[in-house]
């Protein structure tokens, strides 16, 4: 049996439209489709779309944090005339 919404699932939009190196936007983490239909997705649709955000929300910041660690961790090689 499918479980009703009791409220309208509001648009995950935080106002940072701009598309991210893997085709996401870096504000609410929905792919370009994901966006443009939005509005005529069903409650059930739009319930994953929101938990698939979150997935690839947590995704992007573990791959930054992973490769800040790595800069961080990776010594650079000074001039010789400095």
């Amino acid at each position: 049996m499918q479980q009703l919404e009791i409220f309208q699932i509001e648009s995950p939009c935080i106002g940072v439209c701009q598309a991210g190196p893997r085709g996401y936007c870096l504000g609410c983490y929905r792919s370009r489709e994901e966006r443009l239909h939005w509005v005529k997705l069903e409650d059930e649709v739009k319930s994953k779309i929101v938990k698939a955000c979150a997935l690839r929300k947590k995704r992007a910041f573990a791959r930054k944090r992973s490769q800040d660690s790595l800069s961080v961790d990776t010594p650079t090689q000074g001039s010789l005339l400095d």
